[in-house]
């Protein structure tokens, strides 16, 4: 499997930057995982739209979800100019119903639900759905292709409960919104990049992807904070652009 990050930063992106989305590429097809605003225009550096296979989006805050619009004409186009046939699938939570019903576009896009006990088997591997602590309906995805397995944490506050899903994982992307200075009190929907990687150690993950990252917190202090989690093992702060070989 390779995983290319096409975007990480939220709420809003920084300039150039872009909030978050995901290729992950396998011998037999490519997907996307979230869409948010960006993540289109970096999406065309790298495949075609009539290559990819599906979109599998974790909920529909606009910062994962806001290029879908935008994804939805460049399908309707490639439909037009005969460079992709049938309707373009689209994986995604039932609920909030009005954001859902958005993801289906004449016959151009059709949003099939999940839920946490769906199993998909798209492009050569199998998607699991773990339901995160966060406001609106969120899944994390569990990614395999039989050999190894990336978990994708999508958003959550620190109730989710990773140890059974996420145990052992060959690579844990999650999200690291804030650093501990800035974490707020009371009910939270979003981790401390010490946070992440506590729980990082916690659940034995091979390697660490910090993603999730404030455009207005220096890069340096999720460094220093991620190191303070003491994780033993691979961590790093993801970029645009970055590839990861699992």
């Amino acid at each position: 499997m390779r995983l290319t990050v096409l975007g990480f930063e939220s709420p809003a992106p920084g300039p150039g930057g872009a909030t978050p989305g995901y290729l992950l590429e396998t011998a037999a097809g490519k997907l996307l995982i979230d869409c948010g605003s960006g993540v289109y225009a970096q999406l065309m550096k790298h495949i075609r739209i009539e290559e990819l296979s599906a979109v599998v989006l974790s909920h529909y805050h606009h910062d994962h979800i806001c290029d879908m619009p935008i994804l939805q004409y460049g399908v309707m186009m490639a439909s037009i100019f005969g460079k992709r046939n049938g309707t373009f699938p689209v994986y995604g939570p039932a609920e909030p119903q009005d954001w859902a019903h958005k993801m289906t576009y004449h016959q151009y896009t059709v949003l099939h639900t999940v839920m946490e006990n769906s199993v998909l088997h798209l492009a050569g591997v199998e998607i699991s759905f773990l339901r995160t602590d966060h406001p609106i309906m969120c899944y994390a995805m569990k990614i395999t292709d039989g050999r190894k397995t990336i978990v994708y944490g999508a958003d959550t506050g620190p109730g989710t409960n990773w140890d059974i899903f996420a145990v052992d994982c060959d690579l844990f992307i999650c999200e690291s919104t804030f650093t501990t200075e800035y974490v707020p009190r009371g009910k939270r929907a979003h981790l401390s990049a010490r946070e992440a990687a506590q729980m990082a150690e916690r659940i034995r993950a091979k390697q660490l992807l910090l993603t999730h990252l404030s455009p207005d917190i220096p890069r340096k202090k999720y460094e220093d904070d991620a190191a303070a989690g003491r994780y033993s093992g691979c961590w790093q702060l993801a970029e645009i652009g970055q590839v990861i070989e699992i």
